[in-house]
């Protein structure tokens, strides 16, 4: 299997360019797999876990509002939390992930595998959804899919609109 973490700290050096997370259901498990790279100091400032709905208010600045009406595992709350990290960083990319990991669901009934992922590159938000539906180690699999397809976002955004 390619390494997406590789991928995506050989272009953010091709290019430059510094990333930050912000992570709830992959408990910095994306922060890990760039900074699993030999160089990865050069291109990674921060990352923040931010698990619980205050942190996200608090640290990244996600309104409550927008957790009170559409949830932690929304669009709308990833594409605050990837603004709220670059600008607590000061990096050039930023990437955010929530969703329900499992195995159970939360008090929001959202189904298990949901997650949403933003990218926050050039003050432009891409948003991904993805509805897992694993079998067996959910949990598990649920985050490591979530955090490759966090690193493959950022690997096609870089190489589509890197300067």
């Amino acid at each position: 299997m390619k390494n997406h973490a590789e991928t995506a700290v050989n272009l953010l050096k091709k290019n430059n360019l510094k990333i930050t997370t912000a992570e709830s259901c992959t408990g910095g498990l994306i922060s890990k797999m760039i900074t699993d790279v030999s160089g990865s100091s050069e291109v990674f400032d921060c990352g923040i876990v931010s698990y619980s709905n205050e942190i996200k208010m608090s640290v990244l600045g996600v309104k409550k509002e927008t957790l009170e009406i559409y949830g932690a595992v929304s669009e709308q709350t990833v594409r605050e939390m990837s603004a709220g990290v670059l600008k607590i960083s000061g990096a050039d990319v930023s990437v955010a992930v929530s969703g329900i990991a499992g195995p159970s669901s939360d008090s929001t009934n959202k189904p298990v595998g949901l997650v949403y992922i933003a990218v926050n590159y050039n003050n432009e938000i891409t948003v991904k959804k993805l509805t897992n539906q694993f079998d067996v180690n959910i949990r598990e699999n649920n985050r490591n899919s979530a955090a490759n397809e966090a690193l493959m976002l950022v690997c096609d955004i870089l190489n589509n609109k890197a300067v």
